[in-house]
């Protein structure tokens, strides 16, 4: 893979810039800048290197139709102030832009065109579509990792046309994952959770032989009590998946890593409820179990304490009630606290997770906090992803 830091010259070189800058809108204010800031970097330096950067990204599912209220204008905005510079909108037909039509104005360094999906060859992986794209510039960097788990023409198909780097956050990305998969500081613990087990299985399936220890946490721990034989109330389970806790038992004495679950509970009789603290024998018919209780979260940073890598994603409880978001701040403080001495390496991932870690404002204090969704999934379980492997 080569990395467009290490080009030598990159003045006044068109870079076709595949960025993520899917971030939720509404009635045309950003809720969450998040994404636009972590591509700050490869703007900056390509700024400085005096490349003209032609930028494609997306926002939201319009199935190749034209949406005005999934238009990149707010993010070109929103870019513009961030900078400091005059950034371009190009809402004309990309089928039909030639290369004279793009930076005719000698000012102009920064363009953006129009979202990209709103042409269905994207989704497509249309090669003549990612051909025009190619005839536009000289060089492709791919900065979208959060993307690169889908065969779009604008993340792995356009390799093909041109020469084709990886992006500053790329390179970041995964450099912190090869941390958590293959370039590991042993003892290494996952806490992972989430309200469904089988969509983290390959995860979990993929990480044992790797982990010391894999923490199961949230909605999925349900269902490891329930397999127990401890009652779970009304709390949230999936069906028929006795078979696919069984495994992961099996596979975990196999390869010596320790699973670990709820010892306690915190439940209430709905989800507006205040906590209550049980025992695993104590939990009721009509009880919810909302998060994990005081014994669980101090054997989870017991668990911490004594690691050197750890790998977070999906949170204790449901942390949108506080009452049941302790178990969840508990985590993230231990892990924050080994952080301020080196002690750990820290990377966290997922929507939710990361809504965790900015309600008590400490995402800044992980080693690496992902965005990434789908990808980042896709990487912990071992599968090859389109848009890395076009770059490779």
């Amino acid at each position: 893979m080569k990395f467009i830091k290490d080009h030598e010259n990159l003045a006044d070189k068109r870079v076709l810039l595949r960025l993520d800058l899917n971030v939720p809108i509404k009635n045309g204010i950003i809720i969450d800048q998040n994404r636009i800031d972590k591509i700050l970097p490869v703007i900056n330096f390509l700024i400085k290197k005096r490349s003209k950067i032609l930028i494609i990204s997306h926002v939201g599912r319009p199935k190749g139709k034209v949406i005005e209220d999934l238009s990149l204008k707010p993010i070109c905005e929103n870019l513009e102030k961030k900078i400091d510079q005059n950034v371009v909108l190009i809402k004309d037909d990309i089928l039909k832009l030639k290369r004279e039509d793009l930076f005719k104005d000698t000012k102009d360094q920064i363009i953006f065109l129009e979202n990209i999906r709103f042409y269905e060859e994207e989704e497509k992986d249309d090669a003549s579509f990612s051909k025009h794209l190619s005839k536009l510039v000289d060089i492709y960097v791919n900065d979208a990792f959060s993307c690169s788990h889908r065969s779009h023409a604008s993340v792995s198909k356009i390799t093909e046309f041109l020469p084709s780097y990886a992006g500053l956050q790329l390179e970041t990305e995964i450099n912190a994952l090869k941390k958590i998969t293959t370039e590991i500081k042993k003892p290494i613990t996952c806490i992972i959770g989430g309200s469904k087990i089988t969509t983290k299985i390959g995860v979990i399936k993929n990480l044992i032989p790797k982990f010391d220890y894999i923490i199961i946490v949230g909605g999925m721990a349900n269902n490891v009590l329930s397999f127990l034989g401890n009652p779970i109330g009304k709390s949230i389970i999936e069906d028929n998946c006795e078979t696919t806790i069984d495994d992961i038992f099996k596979t975990s004495k196999r390869h010596s890593c320790k699973i670990i679950y709820p010892e306690d509970v915190v439940v209430g009789k709905d989800i507006d409820d205040k906590a209550k603290i049980k025992e695993l024998h104590d939990v009721e018919n009509d009880d919810f179990i909302l998060d994990i209780g005081p014994k669980t979260i101090n054997t989870i940073k017991d668990i911490i304490e004594n690691s050197e890598t750890v790998l977070w994603n999906g949170p204790a409880g449901y942390f949108e009630n506080p009452s049941f978001a302790l178990g969840s701040y508990e985590i993230a403080k231990k892990i924050v606290e080994k952080n301020k001495n080196n002690l750990i390496y820290s990377v966290a991932g997922g929507g939710d997770t990361i809504a965790v870690l900015n309600q008590i404002n400490v995402i800044n204090n992980f080693n690496f906090v992902s965005t990434a969704g789908g990808a980042f999934l896709e990487y912990l379980e071992g599968k090859e992803l389109p848009g890395i492997k076009a770059l490779n």
